[in-house]
């Protein structure tokens, strides 16, 4: 067991449950798969329960896509190994298909959330690796992301529904996971679809990965990943004075921002408050083409007239006076 790892994650369990006022029945939901990631993080984590002398409980929960003709035998090693432990296992099996990796990720959160929620788990953890992390920032960032996509998979975050979401191998790569899996003995088995190139996670996985630290540098994922902290550190930056202007800017009764406040602010600042006004409000972010058209209006010139701006069919952006709010 890597000991520094072991420690790391009980001091850091430890704290997000004196930190969580919320947090009274110590019941941890941890989102799993069959793979080597999950099979070293129940391992670990059953390990680490001993130190809760009882009161800590994990309870794990196992989303099938069925993607693949094996994934029943997927389920029975799961159950066989989980059985070693006596741990509550929820298996929920996704009977429609859905070949889009980023709609199978949308719809195994929303499964994940749904089932916290129902169940009262605030917390939340996944096996995601620095190997996971490397290859999702580099998938958004050809996608032409922000600083808040780049930073998706950090190692501990706070979801809008009040969900701790609790990454503890995030620091860790897939080698290392591998490495510590032979040395403990565990029962981990080869994926096949781990090696289908038509993934772009493979792709990025065997191709241009191993093509980086050829030909530009060997440690890319050691230098990333330090890339990825400091941004991570300066995203909670800006995000803590975005919720501190916001406060500042909204109305005490309406639905309404104070838009002179938010003009002498920085163009960054000014476009998270306006993706917090319409995701508090209306559970959904405005598009890019809509906070260029805003800010616009807003940086250009005095308005000395009320302005319409249509969101969509139903809704209209309107600035009259000092304020900002829909009609």
């Amino acid at each position: 067991m890597n000991i520094y790892l072991y420690k790391r994650i009980i001091d850091k369990l430890k704290k997000i449950i004196i930190i969580n006022k919320k947090y009274k029945k110590n019941f941890i939901l941890v989102s799993i798969s069959a793979g080597q990631d999950s099979i070293y993080l129940i391992k670990l984590l059953e390990t680490i329960k001993t130190n809760f002398l009882g009161i800590l409980k994990l309870e794990y929960i196992y989303i099938d896509h069925q993607w693949k003709k094996n994934s029943k035998s997927q389920i029975k090693h799961i159950i066989n190994y989980l059985k070693c432990f006596n741990s509550s296992l929820y298996i929920y099996q996704i009977k429609k298909k859905c070949y889009s990796e980023t709609q199978a990720r949308a719809n195994r959160y929303q499964i994940l959330f749904n089932h916290a929620k129902i169940n009262n788990n605030i917390i939340i953890i996944t096996g995601h690796n620095l190997t996971d992390k490397i290859e999702t920032f580099l998938q958004n960032l050809f996608k032409g992301t922000t600083i808040d996509g780049a930073t998706s998979l950090s190692e501990y975050r706070k979801s809008i529904n009040d969900f701790i979401l609790f990454r503890p191998l995030i620091n860790n790569s897939r080698n290392e996971i591998y490495w510590l899996c032979k040395t403990l003995y565990l029962p981990i088995w080869s994926d096949q679809t781990n090696y289908y190139y038509y993934i772009t996670r493979n792709r990025l996985r065997y191709e241009l990965l191993p093509y980086l630290k050829n030909y530009f540098s060997a440690n890319i994922e050691k230098h990333l990943n330090s890339f990825l902290r400091i941004s991570n550190i300066e995203n909670e930056y800006l995000k803590q004075n975005t919720i501190k202007i916001y406060l500042i800017t909204r109305h005490n009764e309406m639905i309404a921002i104070n838009y002179t406040i938010i003009k002498l602010q920085h163009i960054a600042i000014q476009k998270r408050i306006f993706q917090l006004f319409s995701l508090y409000h209306f559970n959904q972010l405005f598009n890019k083409e809509l906070i260029e058209k805003i800010l616009f209006h807003l940086n250009s010139t005095p308005l000395k007239q009320s302005l319409y701006i249509q969101w969509n069919k139903n809704k209209y952006i309107c600035i009259q006076e000092k304020w900002l709010y829909i009609h």
